[in-house]
């Protein structure tokens, strides 16, 4: 079987940060902990003798803001992150790099978008495209057992019943899913009183919030508090609309790579020990080399 494995390294990046692993400091005092964890992260999955890593690429955002700032004022920004991780951002995509390891660096975009741009792109020249990282938004790409994500700190694999099953709906509404309740981690708002079973329920029927009836008395599906939330819908149908635009992820992102640059053939030898000296070793070694 012939897998693509795209990984989200901005959420790598945090979870080795936050991991409890060793500590780990730069000949010149930078804390690398986070970058170290990334590299160790990516080389155990192509070690992993389940996942088989044989395709797979890196994606990071650098900065944190994209395009969807330009439309939405309250957008996540990198305002009041750690710069503990912020100084890492260059230097983790060089260690990726010297893995042998494709990274795609977005700035006008996000992570996510060349994520979900990698799965419809090649979703039908490999048996499975697994997309690393738990995050809802990526659920709106899940396709059958075609495309799926893969929760790596839960070890679950999240298919699209897996979608129907988590957020309540099929993946083709996640994007309105996302704008009636919000997301707290990319600052959607949301729309107030409604939360993820009002929402799965009305989008279960409807399948987008466009097609939800502005006239609560003509929903036909049983929901607590209707009349006031469809008051509150009706009145932020523009905001709403806004909101579905930035949680739905662009897959048209200019990918220079072919699938067969995808392909790991082993980590730069001259690279990986140029960089494992600037981070003081690394204790995790790939088991090829170019």
């Amino acid at each position: 079987m012939m897998r693509l494995h795209v990984i989200d390294g901005t959420f790598e990046l945090f979870r080795a940060h936050f991991s409890k692993r060793p500590g780990q400091t730069s000949p010149d005092g930078q804390d690398v902990k986070a970058t170290v964890g990334v590299m160790a992260s990516v080389l155990s999955l192509i070690e992993d003798d389940f996942e088989r890593a044989t395709h797979l690429a890196v994606a990071f955002d650098n900065p944190i803001e994209s395009f969807r700032n330009d439309l939405f004022a309250g957008y996540k920004t990198g305002l009041g992150m750690d710069p503990v991780l912020t100084d890492q951002f260059g230097i983790v995509e060089e260690a990726v790099r010297a893995c042998g390891v494709t990274v795609w660096s977005m700035d006008r975009w996000e992570a996510d978008d060349a994520l979900a741009t990698a799965a419809r792109k090649w979703r039908h020249d490999v048996d499975q495209v697994r997309i690393m990282t738990p995050d809802k938004d990526l659920g709106q790409v899940v396709e059958g057992d075609r495309v799926v994500q893969v929760d790596r700190i839960r070890g679950k694999v999240i298919n699209e019943a897996g979608v129907l099953d988590r957020n309540g709906v099929a993946p083709a509404s996640i994007p309105d899913w996302l704008a009636l309740v919000g997301d707290t981690a990319d600052g959607i708002p949301g729309v107030p009183g409604f939360g993820a079973k009002t929402a799965s329920t009305l989008l279960r029927r409807y399948g987008t919030v466009e097609a939800i009836p502005y006239d609560p008395e003509a929903w036909d599906v049983k929901v607590r508090g209707a009349a006031k939330l469809g008051a509150t819908l009706a009145g932020m149908r523009e905001e709403v609309a806004l909101y579905r635009e930035l949680a739905v992820l662009v897959t048209d992102v200019p990918l220079a790579e072919s699938l067969d640059d995808l392909c790991w053939r082993g980590a730069p030898r001259a690279e990986f020990e140029a960089i494992s000296a600037r981070l003081g070793g690394v204790r995790y070694q790939p088991r090829q080399w170019l």
